[in-house]
């Protein structure tokens, strides 16, 4: 095979037995040598849909006696792409090592191993050397510095160095608002957006975006309202953004209107989209048309599988839950925490304690899968529910000895719960005893003083309050929300800051009127 043949054959390479066929002709037309043939099968390697094992990668570069820093760089973007980030760190250290210079390639891909490593002093490490070096200038070598700082939660450096870079880009504001979100600073990223001198898609659906993923659902779909009065159309992230607020608020009259809006814009429907639609409408509480768009579905993955068997859990269909899971376990889809969590919670509906039990030890069994707090939690709650409160306190007893106070705490709650709904008062007292000293929250007070109080112990309801008011422990105010002609209302428990409450009392005290 001619040698220009065989480059332009591994180009066309679909797995990885022709890719070493390949690697066997490039060596036997006396190309093993080449830097130039090396360098463009670790391109090949570079690429993680390939599925080229990265110690492959390594035997070839390992062959290079004088490998160039583009060479290196695909060596760097190799380990990065397929997540062997402590590599890519020991290839920039090599890079200096063997005294070549990182050019504006090298450092965006280790400063972003260090975003995702989290390890910030690496990146400081080299920030420095950003400016010996002279790129502190370089708008693409800025951006990455400026994701390093906010991914490790470093915003007081992100923003002094967002204030210095001297031509910002789209990339620089969309960093910003999405590093003072993860740290639930939507008041800074509002700040940051408005700031912005102009606004494209990506920095309307990271501001939407931040409000939904820190449950300011109503402020996300007012930001959406802002956006449609540019002439900008939104994409899927936002509308897969607004339909997450949309099912949280329960707010289906917009999540319909986002459905029709999609089909007549003939917007391509993703199983992501898919997923968020059948989401907002089992949430919502039409879990018919959730199930008539599961089955429309082509193209399937374990998140929709999930999203139909919580819907049709929360909706009290538990035997449509445990049908489904039985299903998407024939179909060949391998169930993960988030699977479990919604058919114990299934089984607990439907009083399965035995069959629930059975799944439960199946995760590590069958699947090889450590349960999480929220599996004890939820085996605990099924138990409770049905009054085997001993088989709960064992399950409490096989919890890992690693887990956090707030683990522990998640589990004794459920205990808890399930104590006062059956009126166990002894074993109440025990939970609650125990979760006093594991965290500083109201529930337990509260739950206790209302299950004294419903069995006629009225003293001891009283000295749970009092003890709930000397210790400091503030309740929490309940909150509701209510959606009319689109618009959502939200109520706090002793507030009367809605603009129409004077009216809405003079409605309530007509009602009352009738009703008496």
């Amino acid at each position: 095979m001619p040698k220009s043949r065989c480059l332009l054959v591994l180009e066309k390479c679909m797995n990885m037995k022709q890719f070493k066929q390949t690697h066997a002709h490039i060596i036997l037309t006396g190309l093993g040598n080449n830097s130039f043939a090396l360098s463009r099968l670790l391109a090949f390697c570079s690429n993680p849909f390939h599925g080229i094992p990265v110690t492959y990668s390594t035997q070839i570069f390992d062959q290079i006696v004088k490998p160039t820093i583009c060479i290196c760089n695909t060596m760097l973007k190799a380990f990065l792409l397929k997540g062997e980030l402590d590599k890519t760190l020991e290839m920039y250290s090599h890079i200096m090592h063997i005294g070549l210079y990182p050019d504006n390639y090298t450092l965006p891909y280790v400063l972003k191993a260090c975003a995702h490593s989290k390890k910030v002093q690496v990146g400081e490490q080299i920030h420095g050397g950003v400016f010996k070096l002279g790129f502190d200038g370089d708008i693409f070598v800025g951006n990455t510095l400026l994701l390093m700082y906010s991914s490790c939660a470093r915003m007081v450096e992100a923003r002094r160095l967002f204030e210095e870079i001297p031509e910002r880009t789209a990339v620089s504001w969309t960093v910003m608002i999405s590093g003072y979100s993860k740290r639930g600073d939507v008041d800074s990223a509002r700040l940051i957006f408005d700031e912005a001198p102009f606004k494209d898609r990506g920095i309307w659906g990271c501001m939407i975006s931040s409000y939904v993923q820190n449950n300011c659902f109503r402020e996300g779909l007012k930001m959406f309202r802002l956006m449609q009065l540019t002439d900008l159309d939104p994409d899927e992230g936002i509308f897969v953004s607004l339909l997450s607020a949309c099912a949280h608020l329960g707010s289906a009259d917009i999540g319909i209107w986002i459905h029709r809006h999609l089909k007549r814009m003939q917007f391509p429907m993703s199983v992501q989209l898919n997923t968020a639609l059948k989401d907002m409408y089992a949430k919502c509480g039409n879990l018919g048309l959730a199930k008539n768009l599961f089955d429309g579905m082509r193209e399937r993955d374990v998140i929709c599988w999930n999203v139909m068997i919580s819907g049709s859990t929360m909706n009290g269909d538990a035997e449509n839950a445990l049908a489904l899971f039985e299903q998407m376990e024939k179909d060949g889809f391998r169930p993960n925490d988030i699977t479990f969590i919604a058919v114990l919670t299934a089984f607990s509906y439907s009083g399965m304690a035995c069959k629930g039990l059975q799944i439960f030890d199946s995760m590590k069994s069958v699947y090889r899968m450590e349960p999480k707090s929220e599996h004890y939690g939820c085996m605990i709650n099924l138990l409770g529910r049905a009054g085997l409160f001993e088989e709960a306190k064992e399950i409490i007893r096989k919890m890992p000895t690693s887990c956090s106070h707030s683990d522990e705490a998640m589990a004794w709650r459920a205990l808890l719960n399930s104590c006062c709904s059956h009126g166990e008062t002894s074993l109440a007292e025990v939970a609650a005893e125990r979760l006093v000293q594991l965290e500083r929250h109201c529930g337990v007070y509260v739950l206790l003083s209302n299950m004294y109080a419903s069995s006629g112990k009225y003293d001891d309801a009283r000295r749970m309050r009092k003890d709930m008011k000397d210790r400091g422990v503030e309740k929490t105010p309940g909150c509701s929300s209510i959606e009319v002609n689109g618009f959502i209302h939200e109520f706090v428990a002793g507030e009367k800051t809605h603009p129409q409450m004077q009216e809405i009392h003079k409605v309530l005290e007509k009602m009352n009127d009738q009703l008496e």
